[in-house]
């Protein structure tokens, strides 16, 4: 037979609770550093690697069609 201990009951559902609460602080703390690291970059007028790479891919073709002028013209 098996018993009820309302005292391990509650110390289950204040564990799960802080499980809850740590979970939430996590998840807000990850977003207030993104927050302030956005806020950084654009402040030091840095540019996202997105941006990055579709510069350096435009600056790539660039160069291949001025090789390829240079080559037409020689």
């Amino acid at each position: 037979m098996q018993t009820q201990n309302p005292f391990l009951d509650e110390m289950a559902k204040l564990a799960q609770a802080a499980v809850g609460i740590a979970q939430s602080a996590g998840e807000e703390a990850r977003s207030a550093l993104r927050a302030q690291t956005e806020k950084w970059a654009a402040d030091l007028d840095l540019i996202r690697r997105e941006e990055f790479e579709a510069l350096k891919a435009e600056v790539a073709d660039l160069r291949a069609q001025i090789a390829a002028l240079k080559g037409a013209t020689s």
